[in-house]
Order: C-alpha cells, then sequence, then structure tokens
C-alpha cells in the first residue's frame, strides 16, 4: 500500500500542472463530472469481470437501514447457497470490491456458500459519511458487517478479510465471536504496533516529505482529483495489479476500469480508513493488543505473502499471545500484498484447508493431526499440481 501511494503521488504531481491548466479552462460545472465515476458502468465493468467465473453468482442490495447513514446498501454476491457446509463470506481490502475475488470464488464455491460484498463505504456499497474517531469508525464497520449477517440469517461462518478486510474481520470476530467459525486473515493491515522511529528504515527526504504533505488527504484523493486522468495514473503507477488478473480476464485495462470506478466516487470508508491510520501503514488501535481478548475457541489461519509490504512478525505475535489456540501461519513464497491474485492456487488451497477444518470441528478447538500442521507451502504446490478433487476447481480458473 505504502509504495502504491507513494507511486500515486509522485506521477500525480507530474501531471499536476497540465491537470491544473485544464481545471481552469472547465466551466466549473460540477465536482462529479471531473471525476468521471458512472455507476452504470462500475456495474458493467464488474459484470465483464465476474463473467469469467464458471459458477452461477447472484447479486444483488442487502438493505441494512439506517447503520451509519439514513439507508445503508451493502452490494452482495453470493454463489453455492444451496450446500449444506459452512458458508464462507470474504472482506476484500481498501479501494477494491467483489469482482477482485474472480481467481477465487470458483475454487471456493466448490464445496460450499459464498458470499462476498462491496464493504460500507466502498464498490457499490452505500457511501455515508464516518465518525473521524478512530474506535468509532471501526465499530461503525463492524455495525454493518453484522447487520449485514442479521440480514442473511446467517448464524455461523468462515470468516476471510484481505488487508484492511483483516483488520475489521478481527475485530468483527472480536465483537460476534459466536457467529464465527474460523478467521481467516490474508495479509492483514493494522496488526502490528508501529515501531519507534529510530527502528524504521530511513526513507529518502523527498518521500518523507510528500507522505508529509500528502497525510491530510485520503490514501487515494489523487485519483479522484487527477479527474479524467485518474484511471491513467492507476494504470501507470501500478500495471502489475492488472496483469496479476491477465489469466482470466483477457480484455485490456478491464481491472484498471474497475479500480477507477471504485475509487472515483466519494470516499468514504477510504476517509474513515484514514481516521484508524496512523500513517498510511499502521492503525492507531493496532490488532495485535488485542487479539487475546479473542474467544481461544476461534481458529485462526494467517496467510502472508512473502514479498508483501506488511509486517507478518504480528503472525508469531499472535501465536505467541493464543497458545490455547488453534493458530495456523503460512508465508507464501513469490506472493506480495495481494497474495490471493498473485499465487491463487496456493491460496485457494490453504482457504480451503481451513474451511475443511471449519466444517469438521466447528469453532471448538482441537489440534490437527501432524501431517496437516507440519505441511510445507511445496507440498501444497504438489497436490495443486496432482489436480486432486478438490483442486480440479482451481486448476479451470
Amino acid at each position: 500500500m505504502l509504495h502504491f501511494i507513494l507511486s500515486l503521488y509522485t506521477q500525480f504531481f507530474v501531471l499536476f500542472t497540465n491537470i491544473f491548466v485544464h481545471i481552469f479552462s472547465w466551466i466549473i460545472p460540477s465536482w462529479c463530472s471531473w471525476t468521471k465515476f458512472s455507476e452504470s458502468m462500475l456495474r458493467a465493468v464488474e459484470k465483464k469481470i465476474l463473467s469469467c467465473l464458471k459458477t452461477a453468482y447472484r447479486g444483488w442490495y442487502v438493505d441494512i437501514g439506517p447503520t451509519i447513514g439514513a439507508a445503508d446498501k451493502i452490494w452482495t454476491i453470493s454463489l453455492n447457497v444451496e450446500s449444506q457446509n459452512t458458508p464462507l463470506v470474504l472482506l476484500h481490502g481498501l479501494g477494491a470490491g467483489v469482482a477482485l475475488w474472480c481467481l477465487n470464488l470458483d475454487a471456493f464455491a466448490a464445496t460450499r456458500p459464498v458470499y462476498a460484498i462491496d464493504m460500507i463505504g466502498f464498490g457499490r456499497s452505500s457511501r455515508p459519511t464516518f465518525s473521524t474517531d478512530a474506535s468509532e469508525a471501526e465499530q461503525q464497520f463492524v455495525r454493518s458487517i453484522e447487520e449485514w449477517r442479521h440480514e442473511m440469517n446467517l448464524d455461523k461462518f468462515i470468516l476471510l478479510g484481505h488487508s484492511m478486510g483483516g483488520f475489521l474481520a478481527a475485530s468483527y470476530s472480536l465483537s460476534h465471536p459466536q457467529h464465527v467459525r474460523h478467521l481467516v486473515l490474508a495479509d492483514p493491515w493494522g496488526f502490528p504496533e508501529k515501531p519507534p522511529d529510530s527502528e524504521r528504515r530511513q526513507l529518502p527526504v523527498w518521500i518523507r516529505a510528500v507522505a508529509y504533505l500528502m497525510s491530510p488527504f485520503n490514501p487515494l484523493a489523487a485519483i479522484r482529483a487527477a479527474g479524467p486522468w485518474g484511471e491513467w495514473i492507476i494504470d501507470k503507477t501500478r500495471p502489475d495489479i492488472a496483469k496479476k488478473f491477465t489469466t482470466v480476464v483477457e480484455e485490456d485495462n478491464l481491472i484498471t476500469q474497475y479500480l477507477y470506478q471504485c475509487n472515483s466516487q466519494t470516499p468514504s470508508g477510504e476517509s474513515a480508513f484514514h481516521s484508524m491510520t496512523a500513517g498510511f501503514g499502521w492503525a492507531k488501535n493496532p490488532m495485535v493488543k488485542r487479539i487475546e481478548k479473542l474467544d481461544k475457541n476461534i481458529p485462526i489461519t494467517l496467510l502472508y505473502g512473502a514479498r508483501s509490504w506488511v509486517d507478518n512478525s504480528a503472525g508469531e505475535i499472535i501465536k505467541d499471545k493464543r497458545v490455547d489456540s488453534y493458530v495456523q501461519l503460512q508465508i507464501i513464497s513469490s506472493a506480495g500484498h495481494h497474495v490471493y491474485a498473485d499465487k491463487p492456487d496456493v491460496f485457494n488451497k490453504y482457504v480451503i484447508e481451513a474451511c475443511k477444518y471449519a466444517d469438521r470441528v466447528g469453532n471448538k478447538w482441537d489440534y490437527l493431526k501432524s501431517s496437516n500442521i507440519d505441511k510445507t507451502e511445496s507440498d501444497m504446490e504438489e497436490d495443486v499440481e496432482q489436480k486432486s478433487p478438490i483442486i480440479a476447481n482451481v486448476t479451470k480458473l
């Protein structure tokens, strides 16, 4: 995230002069027309991305009432709801949406119901005004998830969150442990405590200066400030994101268009995230300071990318603090922060193992057989190559 944001602002400043001229060449019609957001375009792009799925899915708005705003709605997609196995609920990271799970949904839905939502304040969901207090903003997210669960009539489920979604999945599990069968955290943001300045790697002066100047603004403000050039900025700063999906998304720039449409709207959830941060890389209320309060019967699976900017030392801290609970920690080689897209086959395999564990023992903690605990990533990759019945659906993607 930090690398992306710094690159984002570097590109933004390169374009600033030209954009400034264009702003004043317009007759100031409205700020919305400057960003080029289109609800119909977002819907169309999402549909094109999800057309790669082999499994039928349904998409609809779940009305959660006046949870944060006057009438909030959460965009939801579901797959294989007829299955009697434990449902899996997916929470995306900052600036993302349901379509970015396209490399994972078929594999997960092969054995169970799957639900993916656009978090409140993101994607196609409502954009209410959050509190500027970090703790209250976090609890507003948690309440929105709980209201969604209540409307969906889900009792117990497996909760998987990536990045910011991992932070909120853990927070939800602290508040509503009775509903969580297994907590799966994919490269979660906001877990470790912010280290003292003396222990942090010193960045170049110009980067620190840019970070300081931009600190009052939302993380992705440059995309909106660039208006019609916002999509170009995403493409130039992070072309690698779109490349992660080329195996299933053949149309050029479709992922970039999706990210632009998701983040060119009112930055509701993004503003809430900004309120929760202590600098882009850390949370004001880090999760490691309270993870020991989580019900010991909830198993945790942590999946980190070996090349991610996220500090994975929190994984060992969690294991030390939850000695009487099941904690599975895996570092996936050659994967970065977007671990679900960098190594989808291996990622899917680990998630499926966590889901099978939830089916087998519920949320009553128990040791896996040593053959499963000690299984290495190379073993997992070998399982994928052998195309076992469970993984057969992964290799079709």
